[in-house]
């Protein structure tokens, strides 16, 4: 008998940011996450040394789910920010970026946690509240008469996945077809409350990206064979359905649970077929079109439908069931017995459709908020990444609709935002030192750490060793080539501001990122006429963005108020 070996004692370590080795490993993973940042970020490559698929990518999601983070600390960051992703699909690096700043910015400051975690939250109430008032300087309401603002925050998304691999014309595109396929999944009449249908995504992988297209209704992929012996397809008026959950196989594993109890001489098999043709005779007599199955049907009963001029096709699989039952009208059916009239639905028509080298069957609705949006693109890699693009873009629209305003994206709300938290605590500093309590000192060290935070976020999008700058009156970001000459006309250099809003052309002066300036008032108020005029904003969701604002500030408050990590090693 071998030997039990005995239990080890847990470990137990205190202050554990003091530790050089956390310290290092948040230092690299902070590397990781800000050089894949923005339109020009670098890609990276994850993979397993058990094998497995390479995953090249940049995007949050990816990346946190296929890094190996083992210490606890870093745990509770990765954790939260994925729980963040899985709710707003966006802003998660964003806000993991922002997250590592401020642990890394309060740490020199040496302040004590309880004082940092205090001003830290009101930092962050005071931003919430600007953002979400009438006067904030980052923040468009979404004119839904108009596409343009919506098509610009599509487009910001599309840009800013580089591992997508696409061209201009192939971005231009794409965010139109998203935003299309996101409008037919609106009602055309509400009446208490809008329910949004669904955008289904359909894979054609090996062709162009251009190729791509959206089509109201759904596809059903086939091969060219079974789509050839149903052909022609024509009827004036609707075609009946018969949508089925449950397996019409004839196995006996899907009887369910309990004892089968069987007469002697009876041939189960045989008395389960004949009832699946008993079945299949009464689809005949009621007129019904198609047959549509979630599993598997009996190669006798897919005959004996054809045979009478009916479409059978199954394994469609469970995504597919909630759909068809949105685009047919009807509930699916989930026994083979008898059936009930009422459990039929219709669709206004049936057409054949090839795409490259795939064949569908095209179930076209008469009012469904179904839609499917057929994506292209040229190889596996590049069609995953822009897969979870297209969800990421479809999914912040719907929270756009939801709450229906944007910030001001490239940079420019991190920059605004730290120049109207530094302008308050330098004009309003009485009431803060009232509320938590700290010293002048205390207070203009936790500022510069936050305000820092996030314009660290901001100068996170350039990657080219340029200049990052913000102007003095807008407090937007903006960026400058690399190897700029040392006297230097800025508005010669510049161009626009980093969300595209303003020009270098305006009498502006202009201030280093990273160097110490005085406290100054960024203008509120964004003007109708600035954002009607423009045609090419960068702009970011403003219900993702808030929340990242939010998470990343409570979970550096909580690292931060780490006092001992307790692991059990056995």
């Amino acid at each position: 008998m071998s030997r039990l070996e005995a239990k080890k004692p847990s470990l137990c370590k205190s202050e554990p940011l003091t530790s050089e080795r956390v310290r290092a490993t948040l230092c690299v993973l902070k590397g990781i996450l800000t050089s894949s940042y923005g339109p020009s970020g670098r890609l990276k490559q994850v993979h397993s040394g058990f094998g497995g698929c390479v995953c090249t990518t940049s995007q949050s999601s990816a990346l946190l789910s296929n890094l190996p983070v083992t210490h606890p600390i870093l745990k509770i960051l990765t954790t939260s920010m994925q729980n963040h992703v899985s709710c707003f699909r966006d802003c998660g690096l964003f806000t993991a970026i922002l997250c590592c700043n401020l642990i890394e910015n309060v740490q020199r400051t040496g302040l004590t946690p309880t004082t940092v975690t205090k001003l830290n939250q009101h930092f962050l109430s005071l931003c919430t509240s600007y953002l979400k008032s009438e006067s904030c300087g980052c923040r468009i309401l979404v004119d839904f008469s108009s596409p343009q603002t919506l098509l610009c925050l599509v487009r910001s998304i599309v840009t800013s996945k580089p591992a997508c691999m696409l061209t201009r014309e192939e971005r231009d595109h794409l965010s139109a077809l998203i935003l299309r396929a996101f409008l037919l999944t609106i009602p055309e009449n509400t009446k208490d409350r809008l329910i949004l249908g669904n955008s289904i995504i359909v894979p054609l992988k090996g062709q162009r990206v251009l190729d791509s297209t959206v089509l109201p209704g759904i596809l059903i992929e086939m091969s060219e064979i079974q789509l050839m012996k149903i052909l022609p397809i024509k009827k004036s008026e609707a075609f009946k359905v018969a949508l089925f959950c449950a397996s019409l196989s004839g196995d006996l594993s899907d009887t369910g649970e309990g004892t089968v109890v069987v007469t002697y001489g009876v041939s189960l098999e045989n008395a389960v077929l004949e009832q699946l043709l008993s079945l299949g005779r009464q689809l005949v007599n009621d007129h019904v079109d198609l047959v549509v199955c979630q599993k598997v049907i009996h190669p006798s009963l897919k005959q004996f439908l054809s045979m009478h001029r009916v479409i059978a096709i199954d394994r469609v699989g469970v995504a597919l069931m909630e759909p068809l039952s949105k685009v047919t009208g009807t509930q699916p059916i989930g026994s083979i017995g008898s059936i009930s009239p009422s459990s039929y639905g219709s669709v206004k028509d049936l057409c054949p459709e090839k795409f490259g080298f795939k064949h569908f069957l095209h179930l076209i609705p008469y009012e469904a908020t179904i839609c499917s949006l057929l994506l292209c693109n040229r190889n596996d890699t590049a069609w995953d990444e822009l897969k979870l693009t297209c969800q990421t873009a479809l999914h912040v629209l719907q929270l756009t609709i939801k709450e229906p305003c944007v910030l001001l994206g490239g940079g420019c709300t991190e920059t605004h935002l730290a120049a109207y938290i530094r302008h308050k605590t330098c004009n309003e500093p009485e009431s803060i030192l009232k509320d938590d309590g700290c010293t002048q000192t205390e207070l203009q060290l936790s500022t510069e750490a936050f305000c820092c935070a996030l314009e660290s976020v901001a100068g996170s999008l350039e990657h080219d060793g340029g200049e990052v700058l913000t102007d003095m009156k807008y407090g937007h970001f903006w960026s400058a080539h690399a190897e700029a000459p040392s006297i230097v006309n800025w508005p010669d250099l510049l161009s626009r501001c980093g969300c595209g809003l303003y020009n270098s052309q305006e009498e502006l002066h202009w201030s280093f990122l990273k160097s110490t300036r005085h406290p100054f008032v960024p203008q509120t108020y964004l003007p109708h006429e600035a954002t009607g005029s423009a045609d090419n904003l960068t702009l970011d969701c403003f219900t993702a963005k808030l929340s990242g604002l939010q998470v990343a500030v409570e979970t550096a408050n909580l690292i931060l108020d780490l006092s001992y990590v307790i692991e059990d090693k056995n």
